[in-house]
């Protein structure tokens, strides 16, 4: 059986009928003609390109940033004044 598109409770395609299987899932649309209109490609670009934002907003910092936190916090807490190295914010002594 042919799966179709529903989007605002009307097929994509254009198709009527009370016997038809329609669903939300991309995966699951089988009716070619759903496929090809715009309002399926539109909305799967824009799941598509939401899952990305998603997954932007979601990243952790690298953990390569986080040995310089380490070592700022390791020379600030030795007595004295310890010389950061180059490259270091733009204090020259801690």
């Amino acid at each position: 059986m042919v799966t179709h598109y529903r989007t605002a409770g009307h097929l994509a395609c254009g198709h009527h009928g009370d016997n038809l299987s329609s669903t939300t899932e991309f995966a699951r649309v089988k009716c070619r003609s759903c496929r090809n209109t715009d309002a399926f490609k539109n909305a799967q670009k824009d799941s598509r390109n939401a899952a990305r934002r998603a997954a932007r907003k979601a990243k952790i910092p690298h953990a390569a940033v986080d040995w310089r936190v380490s070592w700022i916090q390791r020379l600030t807490d030795m007595p004295g004044q310890q010389r950061l190295p180059r490259g270091f914010s733009g204090q020259p002594y801690v």
